[in-house]
């Protein structure tokens, strides 16, 4: 019998979409040699665990991906997060399946962009202003709250 570990040389991502939070949390710990973030959900596990079993049996990002997003990092780095250096990144703008970040108060929150909306916790929202206020109990601007606009 294959493990998940042996299926990541062979290419075999299928075993990927049978597994539990248990095996999740043990494949994690075995790839990766620490515990998951808290509170992240057996579906994003998976697809971390299945990108890093891509990587390891195809290769990673060609040179030019990784040169662009080492230029992105660096003019990220250069504007140190001052308000207005950089165009805001509007909520309609983002793609779906995209995959929003953030903790609050110990507790870390997925969010994924839809064609018409976001996703948390299996629950669907109109705008990520909706999802902020459901987090903090207070107005927000979602795509502040994101990260998304500087200004």
């Amino acid at each position: 019998m294959r493990t998940v570990l042996s299926s990541w040389v062979e290419g075999d991502f299928a075993a990927f979409d049978t597994m539990d939070r248990d095996k999740c949390i043990e494949t994690w710990r075995k790839r990766f040699g620490r515990e998951p973030p808290k509170y992240v959900s057996v579906q994003f596990m998976r697809r971390a665990l299945v990108y890093e079993a891509q990587v390891k049996a195809q290769g990673g990002l060609s040179p030019a991906v990784r040169t662009a997003l080492e230029r992105s990092m660096n003019d990220v780095r250069k504007s140190n997060g001052k308000a207005g250096s950089g165009p805001p990144v509007p909520s309609q703008l983002l793609r779906p399946g995209t995959q929003l970040f953030r903790e609050w108060n110990g507790r870390s929150y997925q969010v994924e962009v839809l064609n018409d909306g976001f996703r948390m916790d299996g629950k669907r929202y109109r705008s990520l202003t909706e999802i902020a206020r459901k987090i903090t109990g207070a107005h927000w601007s979602g795509p502040r709250f994101f990260g998304l606009k500087t200004s």
